[in-house]
């Protein structure tokens, strides 16, 4: 299949600029596979969809402040930097902007004075290998100084919202690591979570530290020559216990998110029980991909020519899929990250 199979006509302004200003005023897209059919609805109805002893998933990792300004030394010309991986201590892969300008040697100030930066790599597409130099924990200079990285599509008048730092995070964060959100929990409340667990459906968390993986562009046209970047993710023994137990009693599981997919996916056995565990999930899905794990998902609008409307496409068809997003542009759904949502049964 071709990168151009997953393209769809979007209209700019039904990209969501904004967070609404109540999380579960979203609405929401109900698809059913087996019947290839969408109704409208509301995701504060969620809890009514599901049934006790279904278990939804959530990844509940924490998005840090990973985007930087500083300026190079030799020059004082401005750089941007969102850092994506430590890979040695002290020692971070980031995306920079001009990334023309930041060769190997080249120093950067930043604004705050505990810390500075040496390129000491150049890496493909604008990424740079970049030594930092801290006076105090890098955590406590970050939270100073560095943004909530959001996405490109999001362009406002100021660059920087300190009302993002809470709202470009699920209510259930916990673990930081994260350069961007996952998405499809930021509809969620507390209210909605205890209303789920009211009506005896389990909620088990994973971790999965969505990387530059989940939204680096797919650069290839033979969509099977594209490898989605590794990212860092952990089950523990009582998710991996809850999921399985409801597996065997035919129960459902739901994930909230590609991000959650992914994880759940990647520590599936081969006889389709996820397996407790950390490391880094190296899996791409594509069609043709039979799941082991989920059987619902809950998720957000994708970019076009996306790894993650291919996933979407994986679990439900790529045709059903591109139909009901035509319905959701046709219906004027928000779209991306602070968008509306699509539960998928």
């Amino acid at each position: 299949m071709r990168i151009s199979d997953f393209d769809y006509k979007l209209p700019e302004e039904l990209i969501a600029q904004q967070p609404l200003t109540e999380r579960d005023a979203s609405r929401m897209l109900v698809v059913d596979r087996a019947t290839e059919t969408w109704r409208d609805s509301q995701f504060r109805l969620l809890p009514d969809l599901l049934s006790g002893g279904d278990v939804l998933v959530i990844n509940n990792t924490r998005v840090f402040p990973a985007r930087l300004h500083g300026k190079r030394k030799s020059s004082g010309g401005k750089v941007e930097l969102l850092l994506l991986r430590e890979v040695a201590p002290n020692v971070w892969e980031a995306l920079t902007r001009p990334a023309r300008r930041l060769e190997a040697g080249a120093k950067i100030d930043f604004a705050d004075a505990a810390m500075s930066g040496e390129v000491i790599q150049e890496l493909p597409h604008g990424v740079r290998l970049i030594k930092l130099e801290t006076n105090e924990p890098l955590e406590n200079v970050l939270d100073r100084i560095g943004e909530t990285p959001l996405p490109p599509y999001i362009k406002r008048t100021s660059e920087k919202s300190d009302d993002d730092r809470g709202r470009y995070q699920t209510v259930y964060a916990k673990e930081g690591g994260a350069i961007a959100a996952p998405t499809a929990g930021l509809h969620f409340t507390p209210a909605v979570l205890e209303r789920i667990k009211a009506r005896g459906i389990q909620i088990a968390e994973v971790t999965l530290h969505v990387g530059y993986g989940t939204f680096e562009p797919v650069r290839v046209d033979d969509i099977a020559e594209h490898t989605v970047a590794a990212e860092w993710f952990s089950i523990d023994d009582a998710a991996a216990k809850t999921i399985n137990t409801a597996r065997d009693r035919k129960s459902r599981v739901i994930a909230v998110g590609t991000t959650t997919t992914r994880a759940l996916e990647s520590a599936a056995t081969s006889n389709r029980e996820v397996k407790a565990g950390s490391g880094f999930a190296h899996l791409t899905i594509l069609p043709g991909y039979q799941f082991k794990v989920i059987d619902s998902l809950l998720t957000n609008f994708h970019l076009p020519q996306s790894s993650l409307l291919m996933l979407v496409s994986a679990f439900a068809g790529r045709d059903f899929m591109l139909a009901a997003y035509r319905h959701a542009v046709n219906a004027r759904y928000r779209f991306y990250s602070y968008g509306d949502c699509m539960l998928i049964m």
